[in-house]
């Protein structure tokens, strides 16, 4: 039987992991904090070209449509530590723009929370 490349084939694509370790230069946290929470959008209209990886590419043109990092991992398959790296080295070259959520909004106020925590004591 024929190898692949003696059948004129494509190289079969490796290992996943292989290519994110790859991809991530063996990082495994993004170079700034970047929650899974935050929203992500493209910052061009211009597709990505060949110059960029594959998986830039891909993050660009789903972000065409506001999407979580969480929703991006998902859709990529793959990990989010991953996501999070390709996500937070795109933003450092302008290629997306992320919307951190606002970590203290909705969260209740210091004084309520003395306040039940006092009442608490007192039972």
């Amino acid at each position: 039987m024929a190898s692949w490349h003696e059948r004129g084939e494509a190289e079969p694509e490796r290992s996943s992991l292989v290519r994110m370790y790859a991809v991530t230069g063996g990082r495994t946290a993004p170079r700034t904090g970047l929650a899974m929470e935050a929203l992500v959008s493209s910052a061009t209209s211009a597709q990505l070209g060949p110059t960029y990886a594959r998986e830039y590419r891909a993050i660009s043109e789903l972000c065409r449509q506001v999407r979580s990092v969480a929703e991006i991992s998902a859709l990529l398959r793959v990990p989010l530590g991953v996501a999070r790296v390709l996500i937070a080295d795109m933003e450092a070259d302008g290629l997306v723009r992320v919307y951190q959520p606002q970590l203290e909004a909705g969260l209740p106020d210091r004084g309520l929370l003395e306040r039940v925590l006092s009442g608490l004591r007192r039972l």
